[in-house]
């Protein structure tokens, strides 16, 4: 599943632009103190926070980089409670060469990817990427940031909490948790790579295969 998700970003046309989205959501895996503990996702899993809807969760973090359309390009798990949205993304790139998006890319992510190391290993020579984020409340240099293309991806992680069902993973193990996440990022891959084909006017529309 994974080598098909990568054949398909490779062959959907916006993996031609130079220009990521990159976000991370939570994975949850367990709702009872008693899952927490006796769980096989023990190291997988773990306590973290989602800012976003202000809640405490037990599971993964997924971290994903995208297209402008939703074509997913890299993506990981890591677990919230070892390992901070920075760490996680620089993991992802460093240990998963086909996550990295070409030289001179432009990527788009919010204020948790803020930091001088952070800046400083996207702009690295063998990296390349330029890291454009929202300043922070602390800096004084104003940043100019495309609220826009934030709003776009946080709809792609909707389309895929809301259709493909990523929330409800019902994932047990790690090798389960992980096909079953690589399972649904394929589902909106796939997808969006036929309404390239077939011409349709939004690509990443889930309507005509959600029966």
């Amino acid at each position: 599943m994974e080598a098909a998700l990568r054949w398909l970003a490779d062959h959907t046309p916006a993996s031609a632009e130079m220009l990521r989205l990159m976000d991370a959501t939570p994975v949850p895996c367990g709702q009872s103190v008693i899952t927490a503990r006796r769980s096989e996702l023990f190291g997988w899993a773990g306590y973290g926070y989602c800012p976003s809807h202000s809640r405490w969760y037990w599971g993964s973090k997924l971290l994903l980089i995208v297209t402008c359309d939703g074509t997913v390009t890299g993506f990981c798990l890591a677990n919230p409670k070892l390992a901070g949205e920075r760490e996680a993304a620089r993991t992802m790139l460093e240990r998963q060469p086909a996550n990295r998006p070409a030289p001179g890319t432009a990527i788009i992510t919010d204020k948790g990817l803020s930091g001088e190391d952070t800046e400083a290993f996207f702009a690295s020579p063998g990296l390349g990427p330029a890291l454009i984020r929202p300043a922070r409340k602390d800096e004084k240099t104003p940043r100019y940031f495309p609220n826009w293309l934030r709003q776009r991806v946080e709809a792609i992680i909707w389309t895929l909490k809301n259709q493909p069902g990523l929330e409800r993973h019902g994932g047990r193990v790690p090798a389960g948790l992980w096909a079953r996440v690589v399972q649904r990022l394929l589902a909106l891959s796939a997808a969006i790579w036929h309404n390239w084909q077939i011409g349709a006017p939004v690509k990443r529309s889930l309507i005509a295969y959600d029966h």
